[in-house]
């Protein structure tokens, strides 16, 4: 059973009621010191090991502690009953101090990386902010790679996550707002945003959906997003994720609001929209008229994805009439020998495909791509020499599953790639009115889905013309006079007007 309720002020009921609440492991230290400069008072500084700066507890808190220091002692002398203050003003050369006599506080600062002193006859304990555990210094991101930009990406440790943003947005109406979210875990939840953009309809409802999360952990910021995201159901991402400072430190000045969730190094932004997947830090590094391409190729390789292997069903199957007949001839001689009809192929060719990126993503690095790269060769070329399956397939295929890996967010990639399957049967069961009517309803659905309010298929449906600007174009930086209608920012204009470069007079 634990200590609740405030601490005793006796140092050997407290230790043993300590004991009993957080245990005596390996990891936790017990320091039993006297204090000279009171009297020869009795401490204990209770921290866990490898989770507390034990440099920085033993140079400024331990060291000044055990040297006799003569202001403390007059201190101590004029004001005898007080301990704590004296110490506070003297004793101690870290900066933040914080002191309490709550046992529910105490414990949950030691097993968070603090250390805590505790001294014989004083009802409260100091609570010393020396966290310091070891973490990976800041590197380059791996899932957001750009040729142009900055090279730094957020880490586990969500302290340093929220220095990266303040580097960038050096406003004083920045703000970051804390929770603790699992009753076990106690994970740290930041939510950032800046006060006098965003908008209060859409911080409450953040708040509400993050204080309405009762649960026993929270191991990442995934986690978070199934709890607070609209349509659970839905196999579309709601929310976007991003290892990359800047693209979070944009949306902030869009108005919208950046989850930071402790110990995950993938931060959580919201609301999103379908076309906020389709674009990319490195979109706004380049020229825009290059940024406006490189978006119509990623809408491209999504129409790709989804469509590749269906067309090749229903051309096949249904419509070889549009098919020149050079073409068509090819294709069905190619099929010559084949005893599976071309829905079966290409079903089993696309699950064949998921299975090979799925060994290939769990294999060891070094043979990740040799599995993926071998087995497509092998497994390919087999199985057209077999007459298993029509060469045509294997391209279709090929091409769907090249094209991907071209749309930037993975978490959308394999919502767009599982949508090939219900394509897929409804091509093979009604042709080119089955392809075209699941893309219809594709695209109703999207429509329906919301962001925390926010339509997901803005600005398209509904239909916002001034949100055009940076949505299937990107419009050069001195057109982007307003902020993003979607985000529903308080202040609209982010920058003058008149902003378009020109030669000076002569």
């Amino acid at each position: 059973m634990g200590a609740t309720g405030n601490i005793s002020g006796i140092l050997d009921k407290d230790k043993q009621d300590l004991i009993n609440t957080i245990g005596q492991g390996p990891d936790i230290s017990y320091r039993h010191l006297t204090i000279p400069s009171l009297d020869n008072c009795q401490a204990l500084i209770v921290y866990v090991k490898g989770l507390a700066n034990t440099t920085e507890l033993e140079d400024s808190i331990i060291a000044p502690l055990t040297t006799p220091a003569p202001a403390l002692a007059q201190d101590a002398q004029q004001n005898q009953s007080d301990k704590v203050s004296a110490l506070m003003k003297y004793g101690l050369s870290i900066a933040d101090v914080t002191p309490s006599k709550l046992w529910a506080d105490i414990c949950d600062h030691i097993v968070s990386g603090d250390s805590v002193l505790f001294m014989d006859q004083s009802d409260t304990a100091l609570i010393l902010a020396n966290r310091g555990w070891k973490q990976r210094s800041i590197s380059e991101p791996t899932t957001e790679v750009e040729s142009r930009g900055p090279k730094d990406c957020f880490l586990e440790d969500i302290m340093s996550n929220m220095g990266l943003i303040r580097r960038r947005i050096r406003d004083y109406n920045l703000r970051f707002e804390g929770f603790k979210i699992g009753d076990r875990s106690k994970t740290d939840v930041v939510i950032a945003y800046i006060e006098d953009l965003v908008s209060e309809s859409l911080l409450n409802e953040v708040r509400t959906r993050l204080g309405r999360i009762k649960t026993d952990g929270i191991s990442n910021s995934s986690a978070v997003e199934e709890y607070i995201q609209d349509s659970p159901f839905s196999i579309f991402p709601q929310t976007e994720h991003t290892e990359r400072p800047d693209r979070g430190a944009a949306a902030l000045l869009e108005g919208r609001i950046v989850i930071l969730v402790d110990n995950a190094p993938f931060q959580i932004i919201v609301p999103a929209t379908f076309w906020s997947f389709i674009q990319v830090p490195g979109d706004y590094y380049a020229r825009y008229i290059i940024g406006t391409f490189w978006r119509w190729i990623r809408l491209f390789a999504i129409f790709l994805t989804i469509s590749s292997s269906s067309a090749y069903v229903l051309l096949t199957s249904f419509h070889q009439e549009m098919l020149p007949t050079s073409l068509a001839l090819k294709v069905a001689a190619g099929r010559m020998g084949v005893p599976f009809p071309a829905a079966m192929e290409a079903f089993v060719m696309e699950i064949i495909f998921e299975i090979m990126t799925e060994a290939g993503l769990r294999m060891p690095k070094a043979l990740g791509q040799t599995v993926s790269i071998i087995g497509t060769l092998v497994i390919g070329q087999g199985a057209v020499m077999a007459g298993l399956v029509g060469p045509a397939l294997v391209i279709a295929v090929a091409i769907g599953a090249i094209a991907s890996f071209a749309i930037p967010s993975f978490s959308m990639s394999n919502s767009i790639r599982l949508l090939r399957f219900p394509l897929l049967f409804s091509s093979a069961v009604f042709g080119l009115f089955g392809y075209l009517g699941g893309v219809i309803l594709i695209t109703i659905y999207l429509m329906s889905l919301r962001s925390f309010g926010t339509p997901f298929y803005a600005p398209i449906g509904p239909f916002i013309r001034e949100d055009l600007k940076d949505t299937l174009v990107r419009v050069p930086r001195w057109q982007m006079i307003t902020r993003p209608w979607f985000a529903r920012p308080k202040d609209k204009p982010r920058q003058a007007p008149d902003l378009k470069p020109k030669p000076d007079p002569q």
